[in-house]
């Protein structure tokens, strides 16, 4: 079964990380129209290639989203663009099934000259790039005095000259800046992302990697996810779940918590007791992830990812449904997320105890909030789901950690100097 489909793909990503900062965003999708026009109007790639690129200079800038400067615009793109190149990079290498492009990224914010390094093909992009984003930036700031012959002074140190030329006739061919400002870009950046074709794998990694774009805001979010997923599969097997079903409630599993991007860090973060009015904002992300998922993820999975904070008893959130109301794969989840919450430290509480863990889930299966199937499943494979959550959490976690702790040492060796 196809669980999303390839330009679904690409939408899905753009509106969970507008949920961070729109802004930023929006100016991915003006940068990758600029720079799929100037690759159409050189010629020689397929479509399936320009889509390709098109999603690549989309995303450009999410390494900024690591940064703590995210509304400076000038600041992490001018002043300081290495630490945000930097992990968008390694996101790129380590998490995308594009990570041959990776490069492209490392380099977009480095002069012309400098680009050696570079494959000839990469070097081409990795220069249009670069002029794109510096054309949106600029045209956006100066409005209709904007002239982009202003990079003419600029060319053969930070400007491509093949690539100025390109845009100068990319311009004159499509009218790419009139049709940016009147906003009509959006249907031909739209078609283009149609000619996407990634395999079933691809869009498995990708849903993966917007997992771990959680941890821009808290590496918490990252360990709950993985370990609620590690949890939800192994009790999916032992109560005789479907291969389907089991499928439908891997990628439920893996992003329930994506509406918590658009939670602000000084919620999710608060080391108190959260205000009615915080709490609310909590709750809104059950809402948000539907939003997001509704019409690019499969319904099945949809609804297990809307359900995930309900209780058997009714008591849950946000529709109050009861045990009769919700499926199997819905009650697991529910149990699994909340497994995987008390295993994690918060600011405010250390991480349960295995005994005092349990005596809570026995007390609130009891009370009737989780399915008491479930939960004796839980119990009577309690050692080996624990075994295979440690080993699982600590085989995908590896990379995080390691890009983290890559950041780190590029960012540590920029502030010596």
């Amino acid at each position: 079964m196809e669980y999303i489909h390839s330009r679904d793909i690409f939408l899905l990503m753009r509106d969970a990380l507008k949920m961070i900062d729109r802004r930023l965003m929006d100016h991915g999708s003006r940068v990758a129209y600029y720079l799929y026009k100037m690759l159409e109007c050189k010629g020689g790639y397929e479509k399936f290639e320009l889509a390709d690129f098109a999603l690549l200079a989309s995303l450009h800038d999410i390494g900024a989203y690591k940064t703590d400067n995210l509304k400076e615009t000038i600041q992490y793109e001018f002043k300081e663009p290495m630490p945000h190149v930097t992990y968008g990079y390694l996101v790129f290498k380590h998490l995308s099934p594009l990570h041959d492009l990776a490069p492209i990224i490392l380099y977009h914010h480095t002069d012309y000259s400098q680009m050696e390094a570079l494959s000839e093909e990469h070097k081409v992009i990795a220069a249009a790039l670069s002029l794109a984003e510096k054309i949106d930036i600029f045209s956006i700031a100066l409005g209709e005095k904007f002239d982009v012959n202003m990079f003419q002074k600029q060319v053969g140190t930070v400007i491509s000259k093949e690539a100025l030329e390109l845009f100068l006739e990319t311009e004159e061919k499509y009218e790419v800046l009139s049709k940016v400002r009147s906003g009509e870009y959006k249907e031909e950046l739209d078609d283009i992302i149609g000619y996407m074709i990634f395999t079933n794998e691809d869009k498995k990694r990708f849903v993966e990697m917007l997992v771990y774009c959680q941890g821009f805001k808290s590496e918490t979010a990252v360990v709950n996810a993985v370990v609620g997923m590690c949890i939800a599969e192994v009790i999916g097997e032992k109560t005789g779940l479907t291969e389907l079903e089991r499928e439908q409630l891997y990628y439920g599993a893996l992003i329930h918590d994506i509406g918590m991007l658009a939670v602000p860090k000084e919620v999710t973060n608060a080391n108190r007791k959260l205000s009615d009015e915080e709490y609310r904002k909590i709750k809104m992300h059950v809402h948000l992830a539907e939003r997001v998922l509704k019409n690019r993820m499969a319904d099945e999975v949809v609804e297990i990812v809307a359900a995930h904070h309900e209780r058997c008893d009714g008591s849950g959130y946000p529709r109050g449904l009861r045990s009769v109301q919700m499926n199997m794969n819905q009650q697991i989840l529910q149990l699994a997320d909340s497994l995987a919450a008390l295993m994690g430290s918060r600011a405010y509480r250390p991480a349960y105890k295995s005994a005092e863990l349990q005596a809570l889930i026995r007390k609130e299966t009891s009370a009737g909030k989780y399915n008491k199937v479930i939960v004796r499943v839980f119990f009577e494979h309690y050692d080996e789901i624990m075994d295979y959550v440690r080993a699982r959490a600590n085989e995908v976690m590896s990379t995080y950690k390691k890009m983290n702790q890559q950041y780190k040492m590029v960012s540590d060796k920029l502030k010596e100097h």
